[in-house]
């Protein structure tokens, strides 16, 4: 797995009226080192349809691609790996049917995120850190305690996750993360590229 720094995933609600594709390509232009295909309601030929076209767009610029659950579509189109939630397959049943694909385990607990690394995740979701709308399932946030236990604790690569803005990023930072995720604050701005800019920005600046 590569070193990455600025992670996003979709959410079509967030961007009415503008292209899938379009607004991931933005993403990507402004400094995006990994796109996730999450889509919880779309029947599967249309998330097939979906995920073949973020393939192709990832593989122009190089870029990862991960799709969240659903292990035949990312198989299908031979995305980069999967990522699974708590309530998902096992991480070890899991890598037993995608071999050497990435794989990452959101997590919202110390516990949970030692027991990932020990069955062998390839990096964990650390979060939601912020209050988020983002999912309608989404747990309670975990703060940016739970960022700062896992950067003095876990050896394998973290993403922070859920509820993080510009405006509050910095404190995510400070708390040890030095990967950032972030959905609606980038697919759903007016400025996608210029968003992603400023948290590469916020990144290198922290160091």
């Amino acid at each position: 797995m590569r070193n990455f720094r600025l992670y996003a995933i979709t959410g079509e609600q967030f961007h009415p009226g503008r292209d899938l594709i379009e607004v991931m390509e933005e993403a990507i232009l402004g400094g995006v080192d990994i796109i996730q295909l999450r889509d919880k309601t779309s029947e599967k030929r249309e998330l097939l349809r979906k995920a073949k076209a973020l393939r192709e767009l990832t593989l122009k610029h190089d870029v990862t691609f991960i799709v969240n659950d659903h292990i035949d579509v990312a198989l299908e189109v031979d995305a980069d790996g999967i990522h699974l939630g708590q309530e998902d397959l096992s991480l070890l049943e899991a890598r037993k049917i995608v071999g050497n694909k990435i794989i990452g385990i959101s997590t919202h607990a110390l516990q949970e995120a030692l027991l990932a690394e020990q069955q062998g995740a390839d990096y964990i979701g650390v979060g939601p850190v912020f209050p988020t709308a983002t999912k309608a399932d989404v747990v309670a946030p975990v703060t940016v305690s739970y960022v700062r236990e896992v950067a003095r604790t876990i050896k394998i690569p973290f993403v922070a996750i859920g509820g993080i803005k510009l405006h509050n990023v910095d404190e995510v930072l400070q708390a040890g993360a030095t990967r950032i995720c972030a959905v609606s604050e980038i697919v759903g701005s007016t400025d996608v590229k210029g968003t992603c800019e400023a948290f590469l920005s916020k990144l290198n600046r922290q160091g």
